[in-house]
């Protein structure tokens, strides 16, 4: 099929392409940038924007840039940039381990990691990797910019607290200690396609002890979450079986899984378990 007749706008710079969107979003205004998702839905016709802006001419959103603090991503910066690491150290090391993950080759070329943000699938591994390390998402809009924590940014499934008229400009990670381990593990029914659990862990060693842990789980809920529940049980314990098992457990008993036509929700809770276990293990080896 071929997408409903649209109106194309190509802006250069940032200021621009707010301006569009301010004055088109109220008219299904849509931001494209990679368009991995959009385009799809458009040519089966689901998705029928009146208007398109194109952001891919905006140089300035094309950025990569390592801060004193954070690593900034901005809305045009492509999976594929994530090959190869991007900042020393473990952060780039981790987004060099899960970029590969998701879907194939032409679409990491040009979907970008912002896109999976504002698209907010469920089975997202960056928003995964978003809720787990704390990001911090930039927007910006005709009213202004403001900075929105990743705990409060995911709200439900492909839902997100971007008002209509942001333009999701940039995505900050904060930079992970130089003895941080990290551990990915997701579940998917063929190579690349999308997850029906996936875990993301990350912990520090002091005097031998595990501290600072972070586990976060994805595609099993309608959106991605640091688990509480399960890294309490992890701190200042030894990183061994008995510990992993028992996050592992924890993050399952206190998910909510999705009940659809890729797993049941008993299954998808089983998974939490297997993944948050071998996600631990991982950040061991």
């Amino acid at each position: 099929m071929k997408p409903a007749s649209f109106h194309y706008h190509a802006p250069t710079t940032i200021d621009e392409a707010i301006a569009l969107l301010g004055r088109l979003a109220s008219d299904d205004g849509r931001i494209l940038a990679g368009g991995q998702s959009l385009v799809p839905t458009m040519a089966f016709r689901l998705a029928r924007p009146t208007h398109l802006i194109d952001i891919n001419a905006v140089r300035a959103l094309a950025r990569l840039e390592v801060g004193a603090d954070a690593l900034a991503i901005g809305a045009c910066v492509r999976h594929a940039a994530f090959h190869r690491p991007v900042v020393a150290g473990p952060l780039g090391t981790l987004l060099s381990d899960v970029v590969r993950h998701i879907a194939h080759y032409p679409i990491r070329v040009r979907g970008t990691f912002c896109g999976s943000l504002a698209h907010a699938d469920p089975a997202s591994e960056w928003c995964l990797v978003a809720a787990t390390l704390g990001a911090r998402m930039i927007a910006t809009s005709v009213r202004g910019t403001r900075a929105i924590a990743a705990g409060d940014y995911f709200s439900g499934i492909m839902t997100t607290a971007l008002a209509e008229d942001d333009l999701l400009v940039e995505a900050r990670l904060p930079l992970l200690p130089a003895d941080t381990r990290f551990g990915f593990y997701e579940f998917s029914r063929r190579a690349c396609d999308y997850a029906i659990a996936m875990a993301l862990a990350t912990f520090r060693l002091e005097d031998g002890a595990i501290a600072e842990p972070r586990i976060g789980i994805g595609g099993a809920e309608p959106f991605p979450r640091r688990i509480a529940e399960a890294e309490s049980t992890l701190a200042g314990r030894a990183p061994d079986a008995t510990a992993f098992r028992a996050a592992a457990d924890a993050a399952a008993d206190v998910v909510d899984p999705l009940d659809d036509i890729q797993s049941s929700a008993d299954y998808r809770r089983d998974l939490v378990r297997a993944v948050t276990r071998r996600a631990l293990e991982r950040a061991l080896a």
